[in-house]
């Protein structure tokens, strides 16, 4: 007997960030295509992506200049080992991305996804202080709820439990922070006006600890996994002065909320500040193939320059590295940025799509708190808006809701039971529409009116 395609996918697949039993009753989409913003199944269904691929389709699917670009360079080099070697694809994108990253970045090392752009930006951060006199600089500061990647490095300088909590006796011994936490404020301050009075968490740690500590690892602005938080950018401008007074390199994770997803095109831009190294992925192909570069300033590239024999050199690689195929695509996504104006464009759209969820779901019993920067919208559900108290989370309301939608043709993958938009930064207005139309039913139709 003939297998379908999910039937093959099930008897052969390990899916990832997913317990397989709950493919018992949600078999596996199997996507046939996609254009702009909609996915189409091999059954002909229609799926609007506001999740955007988990954070990284960009600027639509099967975009066209995204499209040539990749074929016509396949058709000149397709890979070659990025050692003593280099291509035109990834020094056109270096020499573009210099002048728009924050100011002092200037030097390009390649990986090939987000997790392991962090474990380089951990790794150049002890070497660097190990080579310039400062040995004793060992360990990392993290702020709690943070998500920086899976690997054992970026694992363990995350702080969600539900990815590291079984690995920790694996895990590197990392000093926490307690993160901001705008919607239920110690401090009774408003997200758009406080002075970031929670700092006085990293003021602590610094005051114990900097001597001993290499670098704070940040999400700025904004912690998508934990929820989508957002934070003022005052916290960053305020971290930015202690990094710098105590020798402590700040490492901006910029892998989700770069490329213009905040309604700036890095958040560091939020604060005005330049960390000394970021981290970009995601967006930076358009969600077209795996790469991401840590980013650093001369001050610590010059730090690894030297003879070889000095034994100063940053041995870390990966096979894939500077790809030709995915440089150009990345090169061709800054283009589309330049000609199209895309970080304007979508501010645009941010107010209306901010609007919209707002009128739509702002009066909804169980809506405690709507969170916006760019595109990027978050619902956050509760059991009681008053004290803002959670849902238990055996109830999983936001995987029924993600259920619900997905049979009207909506993508509305929760964290937990907050609901979140993170759109291509193509989206529409009749796009945007549905989505919250379908959103707001599907919220009615699992917790009631």
């Amino acid at each position: 007997m003939k297998l379908t395609l999910t039937e093959k996918d099930l008897k052969y697949i390990w899916h990832p960030c997913s317990q397989m039993k709950d493919y018992e009753e949600l078999p596996p989409i199997v996507v046939d295509h996609a254009k702009g913003v909609y996915l189409y199944d091999t059954d002909g269904n229609r799926y609007i992506d506001v999740i955007s691929s988990w954070w990284c389709n960009l600027l639509g699917h099967c975009n066209e200049r995204i499209n040539n670009a990749v074929k016509a360079q396949l058709d000149k080099l397709e890979h070659v080992i990025f050692a003593n070697f280099s291509h035109s694809p990834a020094i056109d994108l270096c020499e573009k991305l210099s002048k728009i990253v924050p100011e002092g970045l200037s030097k390009f090392f390649f990986t090939d996804n987000g997790s392991t752009a962090i474990e380089a930006a951990m790794k150049m951060s002890f070497q660097y202080h190990y080579q310039t006199g400062n040995p004793q600089k060992k360990k990392f500061m993290a702020l709690s709820d943070a998500y920086h990647g899976e690997t054992l490095g970026a694992l363990s300088v995350g702080g969600v439990d539900l990815y590291s909590e079984l690995y920790k006796p694996i895990l590197l011994d990392v000093i926490r922070i307690e993160s901001p936490d705008c919607y239920r404020c110690p401090y009774q301050n408003q997200r758009e006006t406080c002075q970031a009075d929670c700092f006085e968490h990293a003021e602590k740690a610094f005051a114990r600890h900097a001597d001993e500590t290499c670098a704070i690892l940040i999400e700025p602005i904004l912690q998508m996994a934990a929820g989508m938080k957002i934070y003022s950018p005052v916290y960053l401008k305020k971290l930015r002065e202690f990094c710098t007074r105590y020798n402590v390199h700040l490492i901006a994770d910029e892998i989700a909320t770069g490329y213009g997803r905040t309604g700036k095109m890095f958040a560091c831009d939020h604060a005005g500040i330049s960390p000394d190294i970021i981290c970009l992925s995601k967006g930076l192909t358009g969600g077209y193939m795996p790469m991401a570069i840590a980013a650093v300033t001369n001050q610590i590239y010059d730090a690894f320059y030297a003879d070889y024999s000095e034994g100063k050199a940053f041995m870390h690689s990966h096979t894939y590295c500077g790809n030709p195929l995915a440089c150009a695509a990345a090169l061709e996504v800054l283009n589309i940025f330049e000609d199209e104006n895309m970080i304007d464009k979508a501010k645009g759209k941010a107010v209306y799509f901010n609007e919209l969820i707002k009128q739509a779901l702002s009066d909804s019993r169980w809506v405690g708190d709507i969170r916006q920067t760019g595109l990027i919208n978050a619902i956050e559900l509760v059991e009681n808006k008053a004290d803002k108290k959670p849902f238990d989370s055996r109830h999983r309301y936001g995987y029924q809701i993600y259920k619900k939608a997905l049979k009207k043709g909506v993508v509305l993958r929760p964290l937990g039971d907050v609901l979140y938009f993170n759109p291509p930064l193509i989206i529409e207005k009749d796009d945007m529409d549905f989505a919250v139309r379908v959103c707001a039913e599907s919220i009615e139709e699992v917790l009631g009116k």
